[in-house]
């Protein structure tokens, strides 16, 4: 009879469950006369709730509290970081379920995650920092859009750190880390509350969120050759609209040369060959570990190895010679 029993309810789950896309189902040890009370387990795909990983028990336990009486009744939903122990498609999985289930309802999330910021829109994000409140509802329309499509970009890194230092990419932030270990004590930047973050090239999306809160904010970027137009690219930041808070770096001369590549002209005006420059043939075959002797191959070698050249160049004893733009923007 009992058996029989969880038979219909396991069948009566299978048909009514939306807590998960596995098979949920139940057992029962009846082996003593109270058994029942201690001894229901639920299973997903044949393996016990307990035993399934953290991540997929706060997903199915978030879902049926959303899914509970007293929750659609309800007007306010109260979630305390709801990214914790998921991975990042479970809770891109969390975010649709509860966009879902919390229509017409005012849901407050507390989160550390830059992912459930982004996808719930940053126009809903409320700053708490010593008793004060700050909101981005200002925000343009396509920045709020982008974040919230891009959703992986680190918007809380640039929000809850003391000052940020935004970087292209790997190479530059690297370098940018030497730079400080190399200048400051061998201490990396995030140990003085200064995070350097790799935003590629939506260097004016975080500045718009910069410039809302105020955040102390160094950008680092190559001029490629046209100061001109680099200019007018921050020219919200720079000359009359400059901010005391906002900081872009960048080198003000401009190198030339014959050099090709592939039919290309090649762009003597990014970080690698700023770092030759200032460093010169002989230290920099050293630091990287090669030995070409003619400078064309060594630009060569370092544009078609980015990463590994910085890398090096972050891991070398050498006392380095940095460009000027990158101390500035460390300073």
């Amino acid at each position: 009879m009992a058996e029989d029993a969880i038979k219909t309810i396991n069948s009566k789950i299978k048909t009514a469950s939306k807590i998960s896309d596995k098979d949920v189902s139940l057992s029962v040890e009846l082996s003593t006369k109270n058994a029942w009370e201690t001894s229901i387990t639920t299973y997903l795909d044949d393996i016990p709730f307990h035993f399934i990983g953290k991540g997929e028990q706060c997903l199915i336990k978030t879902k049926l509290a959303l899914d509970h009486k007293k929750s659609k009744q309800a007007n306010l939903i109260l979630l305390e970081e709801p990214e914790n122990h998921l991975s990042f498609s479970k809770l891109n999985q969390l975010i649709s379920n509860i966009k879902e289930h919390c229509t017409n309802k005012q849901i407050v999330i507390s989160t550390h995650n830059s992912f459930v910021a982004n996808k719930l829109g940053l126009e809903n994000l409320i700053l708490l920092n010593d008793y004060k409140t700050v909101r981005l509802k200002d925000l343009s329309p396509s920045t709020l859009n982008f974040f919230k499509k891009l959703a992986g970009y680190d918007t809380l890194r640039l929000i809850l750190c003391k000052k940020a230092i935004l970087v292209e990419g790997d190479s530059d932030e690297l370098i940018v880390q030497k730079a400080f270990i190399q200048k400051y004590e061998n201490k990396l930047p995030i140990e003085h509350g200064i995070d350097v973050i790799s935003v590629g090239t939506s260097f004016l999306r975080f500045l718009e969120i910069a410039d809302r809160i105020k955040k102390p904010v160094n950008i680092v970027t190559d001029n490629d050759g046209n100061i001109e137009n680099l200019k007018k690219k921050y020219s919200n930041y720079l000359d009359n609209n400059a901010k005391p808070y906002i900081k872009i770096c960048f080198d003000e001369s401009i190198q030339s040369g014959d050099l090709e590549i592939e039919g290309m002209k090649f762009n003597y005006n990014t970080l690698e060959p700023k770092l030759l420059i200032t460093n010169g043939m002989e230290k920099t075959n050293k630091i990287l570990g090669t030995n070409f002797d003619k400078v064309v191959d060594l630009h060569k070698y370092m544009l078609a190895n980015k990463t590994e050249c910085a890398s090096k160049f972050f891991d070398t004893n050498e006392r380095i010679h940095f460009p000027s733009y990158i101390i500035r923007s460390i300073e």
